[in-house]
């Protein structure tokens, strides 16, 4: 389009773009920005990092350039964004390319207060970049007007319904007048989003940059998934913080703002980390990313509010230390890193409390020409089995593993007690997911991920099948509290007197029944 443009089209273009070393669109921009210059809808489906902000704002430009509304009766274009971080990116890319067309732009989000924001709306506004939840408590204060609004974008529209916006996104263009221009960019076409595009859009052009079919990773992106246990995985971080250059920008995604915090203090003082969540005050967060950005904290540990959105340049390293609730989420976490053009690296621990999503997985990995780890398809080929893969599982009490053994990391090893220093070096052993509150040097350092597992094992129950008591929910304590069930594929009676372990078990509230459950996500 840029080639091909004539001369009236490049005075009206704005200088910046040239400024900030465009020489020509990205596929996205070159397909939308026609059929957006015409007045159409348009749904664009494209992977993160693909330049979908230009996509909607230089048209969006335009078409404030031709309704020449007052901004004081409020704004003409208004976009809506999933999360803070990226309407404040969005606000950012209209502030630089629109600066010199003196086109004003205001951001709504949560987390702030409302003071300065409805300061700016009075004052007159041409476009207007909001979370959904921000704007809707603003309508309902009747501080702001939409009834200007000529120019509708539905930005990251699949993480707004995934993040359970769609009611707001409803509310919020019943405000907006029906004669208007809609445009929908989302990563993934799920029928959630064509239903609501099909609600809120008029006879749109669809624009597709890749398959919309499958879920399909950047190619730029080389990924690793190694399945490890729990126990593993904070030293396997370490090797692979270790093994980047310093001062490499890393992203480290964890499932739960308390574990996110806690790998970034265990990673600070070493690897310079910092910690991004929900609950951090926006303060906090726009310290933490700029601190991040200018690579005075090269390492992010975040969770998936930073997952879409963000735009950092020279994110090598995306490391998923937990890994997320679907392989959607895991094709947009790794997407931080190989924007633009430049390569990345992707590195996934995947454990069995994952298996479910096994098959998904290896799809994602076989679309982009990656390596899939046997014990990956082992899983699958299982049907993303509930049950321990084989290197985890439980033994049943041989000469050193069971309850008497000398050495092994079973019950009532001469070693092997209470978290301590008898755990097996092997990863073969279930045990080591229990090490319990020893006090050898690796338990300290991973103390707080057992408590962590601690709380998933004590919601579990036996299996169907024990017999009626766990059917009334009456707890029998010889069955909660003893390892008998592992003592009894070896033959071996139940003593009538507690053994010190037993005890310490209890105190402990780790049951064997509790260890066999499948654990869960935090």
């Amino acid at each position: 389009m840029v080639n091909s443009a004539t001369r009236s089209e490049r005075k009206k273009r704005p200088p910046p773009v040239h400024n900030a070393g465009f020489s020509a669109p990205t596929p996205i921009q070159a397909q939308s920005w026609p059929i957006a210059l015409q007045g159409r809808d348009i749904v664009a489906i494209a992977k993160t990092g693909s330049g979908k902000t230009l996509g909607y704002l230089l048209p969006g430009f335009m078409h404030l350039k031709r309704c020449r509304n007052d901004p004081q009766m409020g704004p003409t274009v208004l976009v809506l964004s999933p999360t803070r971080e990226l309407a404040t990116q969005i606000q950012d890319e209209a502030h630089k390319f629109g600066k010199s067309s003196r086109i004003s732009c205001t951001c709504l989000y949560g987390g702030a207060p409302k003071g300065p924001q409805l300061r700016e709306i009075e004052r007159g506004v041409d476009i207007v970049v909001a979370t959904p939840g921000r704007l809707n408590d603003i309508l309902e204060m009747k501080r702001i007007s939409l009834h200007q609004v000529s120019y509708l974008v539905l930005d990251e529209a699949d993480r707004m319904l995934d993040m359970g916006f769609e009611p707001q996104i409803r509310k919020i263009v019943k405000e907006v007048p029906t004669r208007r221009q809609t445009l929908m960019f989302t990563a993934t076409w799920p029928k959630e989003v064509r239903k609501i595009a099909a609600d809120l859009l008029v006879n749109p052009v669809q624009v597709n940059i890749g398959n919309i079919d499958e879920l399909v990773a950047n190619k730029s992106i080389t990924q690793y998934v190694e399945v490890l246990s729990p126990m593993e995985k904070h030293r396997r971080l370490e090797q692979i913080l270790r093994s980047q250059e310093p001062g490499s920008k890393i992203i480290v995604f964890c499932s739960t703002k308390k574990m996110c915090d806690q790998l970034a203090r265990n990673l600070t003082r070493q690897f310079g980390a910092a910690a991004i969540h929900g609950d951090k005050s926006q303060a906090d967060r726009d310290f933490v990313l700029s601190q991040f950005r200018t690579g005075r904290s090269p390492v992010l540990v975040a969770t998936d509010v930073a997952a879409r959105g963000l735009d950092i340049k020279d994110i090598r390293v995306v490391i998923n230390y937990d890994f997320p609730t679907g392989v959607e989420d895991y094709v947009h976490r790794i997407g931080r890193t190989g924007r633009a053009g430049a390569t990345g690296l992707a590195y996934t621990f995947f454990g069995d409390q994952d298996s479910k999503h096994a098959s998904d997985l290896i799809k994602v990995l076989e679309g982009a020409n990656q390596r899939v780890p046997a014990e990956l398809r082992d899983m699958a080929s299982h049907g993303g089995g509930r049950g321990m893969p084989r290197r985890w599982a439980p033994s049943s009490g041989g000469r050193d593993e069971g309850r008497g053994g000398r050495a092994g990391s079973g019950y009532g090893g001469r070693e092997g007690g209470r978290g301590g220093r008898g755990i097996s070096t092997s990863s073969s052993s279930w045990h080591e997911r229990s090490g319990g509150r020893g006090y050898d040097r690796e338990s300290r350092d991973s103390r707080g991920f057992h408590d962590s597992y601690d709380k998933v094992r004590s919601r579990s129950r036996s299996p169907a099948g024990w017999g009626d008591r766990h059917k009334t929910g009456v707890r029998d304590r010889s069955w909660s509290r003893s390892a008998e069930r592992y003592d009894s594929g070896a033959g071996r009676q139940r003593s009538p007197t507690l053994s010190f372990l037993e005890v310490g078990m209890k105190r402990d509230r780790l049951s064997p029944s509790q260890q066999r459950g499948p654990l869960q996500n935090n």
